[in-house]
């Protein structure tokens, strides 16, 4: 019991950043796209509480968030980004729970997390492209999931693992 209260708060306190750190940059579109502040809080999620919480932290984040503030745009920018984001926070609390519980194994974990959302963020926005008959094609991928985003893969992998730790070493993970 004492375990899912602590989760619970704790992806309360990660949605709440997700609301809240695209602030930073001033609810500018290209900043935030640039830096991705939404992913930090749900990847940190999937570490430290688990995967069904930090899948559902992913999957509300952004469409919560276009609601309360116009920010991104309900469709297709936050419901794509609901697909990633919950992708993050699946795959960041499925396989730091496989991989041997090793500060090291938190940058791998982060990689397959960063590429599967990604990829996963590109199906979405091929299909709802499709089913509003624009186009979404190779070039615009590589250019939102890896050329305009490389600050915030940068960003993501300096941050997201010292957090980690720095929540292993504080003993406010269970694991």
């Amino acid at each position: 019991m004492k375990k899912t209260v602590k989760n619970t708060a704790f992806a309360g306190m990660f949605l709440a950043l997700c609301m809240v750190l695209p602030m930073i940059t001033g609810n500018i579109p290209e900043v935030g796209q640039m830096l991705c502040p939404m992913h930090v809080p749900v990847l940190l999620c999937g570490f430290v509480c688990g995967w069904p919480y930090g899948l559902l932290v992913g999957a509300i984040a952004p469409l919560l968030r276009s609601l309360i503030f116009g920010m991104p745009v309900m469709y297709p920018a936050a419901a794509a980004m609901a697909f990633e984001l919950a992708t993050y926070g699946l795959l960041t609390g499925v396989f730091y729970r496989v991989f041997p519980r090793k500060d090291g194994y938190i940058y791998p974990t982060l990689f397959i997390a960063m590429i599967g959302g990604r990829l996963v963020w590109g199906a979405a926005r091929y299909i709802m492209a499709g089913l509003s008959g624009s186009s979404f094609g190779m070039q615009a991928f590589l250019a939102g999931a890896l050329t305009n985003a490389i600050p915030g893969i940068i960003l993501h992998i300096v941050i997201v693992p010292a957090v980690v730790i720095a929540f292993r070493r504080a003993k406010l993970m269970d694991f």
